[in-house]
């Protein structure tokens, strides 16, 4: 069975060529937005490759490999993009954030919630803990430590403080 992460979405065309805007928050953009990587479209998952990819305006321009105008690509105009898991070969320290959720919180050895949620923002993600109170754990801070996937736990110094 594959497991699809859904990455983005095609907001429009641009151009006459061709091309799709994607907006993505996804982690790992300069991951999958490359030439060859094959992206699944809608809720068919149909399989299209990357011919050439760009920025412009925090958009990602992609351009699919058999398609040469306009006309060719409206049909996937509004959809959702999807990635198997698989192709993004991820080292073994490296997780996404959708990983994290349902992992038990521990500032030293004292349970302080479990991640609910998350939001990407793409320069410090933040998990939604629900312990006594909701807060919100910055994941680029000095209050994690670690985060142990295998021992289903976050680690924090100091995480306590973030419950108002």
């Amino acid at each position: 069975m594959d497991n699809y992460i859904n990455v983005g979405k095609i907001v429009n065309s641009f151009g006459i060529k061709g091309e799709v805007k994607i907006i993505s928050n996804f982690e790992y953009q300069e991951r999958i937005f490359k030439s060859n990587f094959p992206l699944y479209i809608g809720p068919n998952k149909v399989k299209e490759e990357i011919k050439e990819h760009r920025v412009h305006k925090n958009n990602h321009l992609v351009l699919f490999k058999n398609y040469q105008n306009i006309n060719e690509i409206l049909k996937y105009k509004g959809q959702n993009i999807y990635i198997k898991r698989n192709d993004l070969e991820l080292d073994r320290d490296e997780y996404l954030l959708s990983d994290l959720i349902g992992l038990n919180v521990f500032d030293n050895t004292q349970n302080i919630g479990v991640v609910i949620d998350y939001q990407n923002d793409l320069n410090n993600p933040l998990l939604l803990v629900k312990g006594v109170k909701k807060f919100y754990l910055p994941l680029n801070s000095n209050y994690l430590v670690k985060v142990d996937l295998e021992n289903k736990k976050i680690e924090t110094d100091k995480g306590s403080e973030l419950i108002i």
